[in-house]
């Protein structure tokens, strides 16, 4: 059996952050060409099953054209059992707005665990989360070990900080419970690994990537799987364009010419299509003034979205100040009159000089 799993696709979702009005509502409209072409490669690739783990929609308001297109793409592919998790996000009416639901598109519960019998012994479980279930959740899970488990959950992994009002998942109780792939959504970058001795788990990641938050390669995960268990898997990314978060590193003998060639030099082969934004990092030259803006201008080839960040910090020569009748001066004189050895009063006064020149103190 061929599965494709997704999720947090983050239909209409508003896409303004960066972006101007024009550019949000194209890439609005560019989350929902991605779901179209998505369904269209598991029509094309003989997948006869589509987990979405959550998310599918971005907010409770969303554009009507939008929930038609989502409506048309499930019933125009009624040889393919869609099975729709809801996520945090998905508070929409979409499901209230349909007449009936159609027959391929399979729904879960916050109040209970709910199953579907597949060929090849395949048994797919999942269950809502909120905040009545959140706690007794995994031990109400009964699972046959005589079949080959899919079970769909929508949560953040316990061990990481839990965001945007998502529910955690303890991972380590789901082991030892015959679960033979845990197809997860949430967490907006793909991740594959052991679950136990028997299992493997999943969250796909997002199908294309919003913001600065959600850089790298996106996609979803088509899974070979029958009676045995997981055969194979690959990740496929149709994405429209990537974001990229690119690290420059400033030394302290560059001026901004040589910063503006180092950008350059890593845009070599940016896609023009994509959204970018350049980290400028390291220690710079205390007289260095950096204008983001400038190497902005100077750098820029025309790419989607682009933007230039400073993060460096101040390389500082504190000889320059010790006879200075400042409050620079005088820090100096204070620390280099302590009775502690020469490397540790250098790291303290090149972190106090710091700390005035950019503002932390002040003179």
């Amino acid at each position: 059996m061929k599965i494709l799993h997704c999720a947090d696709i983050h239909l209409d979702s508003k896409m303004e952050n960066r972006l101007s009005p024009d550019q949000a509502r194209e890439r609005r409209n560019e989350l929902l060409e991605g779901f179209h072409r998505m369904i269209s490669y598991a029509g094309r690739n003989n997948i006869e099953a589509v987990l979405i783990s959550g998310d599918l929609f971005d907010r409770r308001h969303i554009r009507k054209v939008v929930k038609e297109e989502v409506k048309q793409e499930l019933t125009s592919h009624g040889d393919i059992d869609f099975y729709y998790l809801r996520g945090n996000h998905d508070i929409t009416d979409f499901l209230d707005d349909l007449e009936e639901v159609p027959a391929n598109l399979h729904l879960f519960s916050a109040d209970r665990w709910t199953s579907y019998q597949c060929p090849d012994n395949i048994v797919i479980t999942g269950r809502e989360m909120d905040a009545k279930s959140q706690t007794d959740l995994i031990s109400e899970m009964v699972l046959d070990p005589s079949k080959v488990n899919i079970v769909m959950l929508h949560g953040q992994d316990r061990q990481y900080q839990s965001h945007d009002n998502a529910y955690t998942i303890d991972i380590p109780k789901l082991r030892g419970r015959y679960i033979d792939y845990l197809a997860l959504g949430h967490i907006h970058s793909y991740r594959w690994e052991e679950l136990d001795d028997r299992g493997v788990l999943c969250y796909p990641g997002c199908p294309e990537g919003r913001g600065f938050d959600e850089c790298g390669k996106k996609g979803f995960v088509v899974l070979d799987i029958d009676s045995t268990g997981v055969k194979s898997h690959e990740f496929v990314s149709l994405a429209r364009r990537q974001c990229h978060q690119i690290k420059v590193e400033v030394e302290a003998d560059d001026d901004l010419d040589r910063v503006v060639s180092k950008v350059r030099a890593v845009l070599e082969k940016a896609s023009l299509n994509d959204l970018i934004r350049v980290d400028l990092t390291g220690r710079k030259n205390m007289d260095l003034e950096i204008d983001c803006d400038w190497i902005r201008m100077q750098t820029d080839r025309g790419f989607y979205v682009y933007d230039v960040k400073d993060d460096t910090s101040v390389r500082v020569n504190y000889e320059n100040f010790a006879h200075d009748w400042s409050l620079k001066g005088t820090f100096v004189r204070t620390v280099q009159g302590l009775d502690i050895d020469e490397e540790r009063k250098a790291e303290i006064i090149e972190l106090g000089i710091r700390a005035i020149m950019e503002g932390s103190l002040t003179e």
